[in-house]
């Protein structure tokens, strides 16, 4: 018998690897849009709205242009995207240590410098400043998120409120009595947060506000818990 006469042993057909086109399975959908909204944010910092191109977004994303244009219509509402998701989210997102103190006083220092110290993030007034001021090119973009921003942050000024009152006298006076709280909330973040975030967003070195905050921290809860005290809110009409 010869070699050419030996038969070759049959080896089974494999079927192709079947490669699925189009979006990516669920799970990796959330991860694909973060990368997404993550490089938009940083060239949009970079860059600003007008300098900011998908081509570039697309490179830090490491992600093609047709994911980019399946995901977001736009430039325009890629950065509508990512200016609601870091402005607002973060409000959301936002976790408070268990307060130190022995006063409700302090509690409320503690939880307030907390709340500045985090708030005041420089790539997070870099946004809410671009935001500002591309203003006239999105009006609906900032009346929405203002809006928004400030009923969501009104509801982490009462969930605060709420769990440090709970368990001292103050939490007993009309202030924070359900239907009062909202108000007591908002007036609490307005003495506390409101004015810190104007200098905020006009001070070109964030790190020179720090030495700052706590002494306003201070103050505006003193003037705050005196106000609740001698009944600023008033009594509901029968």
């Amino acid at each position: 018998m010869t070699t050419s006469t030996l038969k070759k042993p049959r080896v089974p057909k494999t079927r192709p690897v079947e490669v699925r086109a189009g979006r990516p399975p669920k799970e990796l959908a959330g991860e694909v849009d973060a990368r997404i909204l993550d490089a938009a944010r940083q060239v949009f910092l970079q860059r600003g709205f007008e300098g900011a191109s998908i081509d570039e977004i697309a490179e830090v994303a490491r992600s093609g242009k047709r994911t980019i244009y399946a995901r977001f219509r736009d430039k325009r509402a890629l950065f509508t995207e990512v200016v609601t998701r870091d402005i607002l989210a973060r409000i959301a997102e936002f976790k408070a240590d268990p307060p130190v103190g022995a006063t409700i006083e302090e509690r409320l220092t503690s939880v307030a410098s907390t709340l500045l110290h985090w708030g005041f993030d420089a790539d997070r007034i870099g946004l809410m400043r671009l935001a500002i001021a591309e203003a006239h090119r999105f009006p609906d973009l900032a009346a929405n998120v203002n809006r928004r921003a400030r009923a969501l942050s009104t509801e982490l000024g009462i969930h605060l409120l709420r769990d440090l009152t709970q368990s001292d006298q103050l939490g007993k006076l009309p202030a924070f009595a359900p239907e009062h709280l909202p108000t007591t909330a908002r007036m609490f973040l307005d003495i506390i947060a409101v004015p810190m975030l104007l200098r905020a967003l006009f001070e070109v070195d964030l790190k020179a506000l720090d030495p700052e905050i706590d002494a306003h921290v201070a103050r505006g809860v003193a003037f705050f818990v005196a106000a609740c005290r001698t009944g600023w809110v008033e009594n509901p009409k029968p």
